[in-house]
C-alpha cells in the first residue's frame, strides 16, 4: 500500500486528480472506476477544473461505476445515474456510449449483475478504481462479514449504511435496502486501487483497513493484498494510524519518478 496524507481533503483531491491524470496518461483508452458518495467530489471537482484548463480529456475513456440502489430509476436525483451526471460525466468529454452503470432497476437483476461483470471483461478489465470507505469499513457496498470472492451482486446494506446515507433522502425510511454493487473479488482484479478518506468519522476504519488484520469483519482490508493501492487520506482521517510518522517518511524518500506532485 502506498499512503499519501496530506494537510487538507482539497490538498488530498489535488494529488489524487494528479495519480488518475498519471494513469490515464499511460494508458491509449483508459477503463475508469468510479465512485460515488461525499469523499470523491472534491476529486471529480478537481477533474472537471483539469479538463476545463486542458490538461485532461475523458474522450478516449471508458467508466464503469462501482454500484447503484435497487429500484431508483436513473433520473431519481437520489440515484448514483444521476449524481455522476451532475458531477461529473455533464461537465467533462466523456463519451456518454462508454459510460457504465449498474442497472439497478432491471428487470432480472441477477443477469443484469451477471452482464455488467461480463461487459467490465469485454473492455480489458479496469485500469485505475476510484474508492471510498465506509465509517464500518465498506468498500463499493460490501459489508462487513460479506465474501472476499463476491463478483457484482445484489447487496443488502447493513443499518449502520443506511443511517450514514440517510441525509441524502427526505427521510430514512425512503433509503433502498438493497444495491447492486461490484464485489470484492470484482475490485481486486483492478490494476490499481485509488482510495479516499476524509475526516476523524473514518480514522477507525482507515486503521483497521491498514494496519488491522485482513478480516471480513472490516472488508477494505482486503486491500492489503491488493498488487496496486494507493491511499490518500487528510490528517484526520490519519490520525489514529500507529505508522503515520514512517508513511509520511516514505513518501519524502520516493524517487522522483514515483512523486505524483
Amino acid at each position: 500500500m502506498e499512503i499519501l496524507i496530506r494537510d487538507t481533503p482539497e490538498e488530498g483531491a489535488q494529488v489524487a486528480a494528479k495519480l488518475f491524470k498519471k494513469i490515464l496518461s499511460t494508458r491509449p483508452q483508459p477503463v475508469i472506476g468510479l465512485a460515488t458518495g461525499g469523499t470523491p467530489l472534491r476529486l471529480y471537482r478537481e477533474l472537471i477544473r483539469m479538463h476545463q484548463s486542458g490538461e485532461l480529456s475523458f474522450k478516449d475513456c471508458t467508466s464503469f461505476n462501482l454500484d447503484e440502489y435497487v429500484g431508483l430509476p436513473p433520473e431519481d436525483e437520489r440515484s448514483y445515474h444521476h449524481y455522476m451526471r451532475s458531477n461529473l460525466f455533464d461537465q467533462v468529454d466523456i463519451d456518454p456510449s462508454r459510460i457504465h452503470l449498474p442497472d439497478g432497476c432491471a428487470g432480472d437483476l441477477r443477469q443484469a449483475c451477471r452482464d455488467y461483470e461480463k461487459k467490465i471483461k469485454e473492455f480489458g478489465g479496469i485500469d485505475l478504481q476510484v474508492l471510498g470507505i465506509g465509517a464500518n469499513g465498506h468498500i463499493g457496498f460490501n459489508e462487513p462479514t460479506g465474501s472476499f470472492a463476491s463478483r457484482t451482486w445484489v447487496k443488502i446494506l447493513s443499518e449502520q449504511t443506511i443511517k450514514d446515507n440517510a441525509i441524502y433522502f427526505d427521510d430514512p425510511e425512503e433509503v433502498p435496502r438493497h444495491v447492486v454493487t461490484m464485489g470484492i473479488a470484482t475490485v481486486m482484479e483492478t490494476r490499481h486501487c485509488l482510495l479516499l478518506a476524509n475526516g476523524a468519522k473514518k480514522a477507525d476504519a482507515v486503521r483497521r483497513m491498514i494496519e488491522g488484520p485482513v478480516s471480513a469483519s472490516c472488508p477494505a482490508s482486503i486491500l492489503q493484498m491488493h498488487k496496486r493501492v494507493t491511499i490518500v487520506l487528510d490528517e484526520e482521517a490519519a490520525y489514529l494510524l500507529t505508522f503515520k510518522d514512517h508513511y509520511k517518511w516514505v513518501e519524502g524518500n520516493k524517487l522522483d519518478w514515483q512523486k505524483y506532485d
